[in-house]
């Protein structure tokens, strides 16, 4: 029986909305250390030599199972690095929750970098849904710098949720993709900075195969001092199509730079790319202060609506 604290229950419930632990195959992971792993007769989890990570197997045909592979850092101090491979067996359909949490009370810097690489199938399907959270009274950083890279046979459909919304002090997330013909991208990130935050999105989408598609949408809101980077590059090489979008809100002092590369090397590519950056409408806020809200309560009701 896995026993945990409570602030590692509370990271758990950030990242990976677990209130007990997870039916099916699961790793959970505190401080650089398994503290629970279960694999199912269709999934199988191997730790990789040394402790640096996972393999994660699905079988061809699993249908209607999940994976929970949350990590939770509660040591000031701490750095790791942990790549973790999924290989999604053909005709797969798999609902993978992943994440990060980090509760910083200490004076040092606490960081964990990941590198997750998804093998998908021929006409296998995956959702991967990844946040980010931080927290802690501590001077030390807490560091987040996830990569990601798809390899997406024939057919097959990748779905990210890639969220990040309170706490994390500097973010560099690096998603790669090589797409097929015929397969899918969707990607949905939703972003918040304040402070002296810093957060970096890179996405590098290269649509190789004839019909292949992607979908690359990122909502954010940097507050306060934070900085925000929003770098989408889309390489159609064969009759695809491609889309990418960045939304933003800028509030305070806030930067924000959203960075567009479309690259057609195929006269039937069809990319596009579409970006807004602006402040919260005064004539939102006045709607919502005449409903009996604060000008504070309005902005926040504005900002969590937006960001759903």
């Amino acid at each position: 029986m896995i026993k945990l604290d409570e602030i590692q229950k509370r990271l758990l419930r950030e990242v990976a909305d677990l209130h007990q632990i997870p039916e099916g195959a699961y790793n959970i992971r505190s401080n650089s250390k398994a503290i629970g792993r279960v694999s199912t007769a269709n999934i199988e989890i191997v730790p990789k030599e040394g402790g640096s990570g996972l393999d994660i197997y699905v079988k061809p045909g699993t249908k209607n199972e999940s994976v929970h592979i949350p990590v939770v850092m509660t040591q000031s101090g701490l750095t790791e690095l942990v790549y973790n491979d999924f290989h999604i067996g053909e005709d797969a359909d798999v609902f993978i929750v992943a994440g990060c949490g980090i509760d910083n009370c200490g004076p040092k810097d606490s960081e964990h970098d990941g590198v997750h690489r998804f093998y998908v199938g021929r006409n296998a399907r995956v959702k991967y849904v990844e946040k980010h959270y931080g927290s802690g009274d501590g001077i030390g950083k807490r560091i987040l710098n996830p990569g990601t890279e798809l390899y997406l046979e024939e057919g097959s459909t990748a779905e990210l949720e890639m969220v990040q919304i309170k706490g994390v002090d500097d973010t560099e997330r690096i998603t790669t993709a090589e797409l097929a013909a015929g397969a899918k991208l969707l990607v949905r990130e939703r972003l918040m900075t304040h402070g002296a935050q810093r957060a970096i999105s890179k996405y590098v989408v290269n649509l190789n195969g004839e019909g292949s598609t992607a979908d690359v949408v990122s909502r954010s809101v940097a507050r306060d001092d934070s900085y925000q980077k929003f770098d989408a590059v889309l390489n159609g090489n064969a009759a695809c199509s491609g889309h990418t979008e960045c939304d933003s809100i800028i509030m305070d002092k806030g930067r924000i730079l959203a960075v567009p590369g479309l690259e057609a090397n195929d006269v039937d590519a069809a990319l596009v790319h579409e970006a807004a950056i602006g402040k919260i409408a005064g004539d939102q806020i006045i709607k919502l202060m005449t409903l009996g809200l604060t000008e504070q309560e309005a902005e926040e009701q504005i900002i969590n609506g937006f960001l759903k």
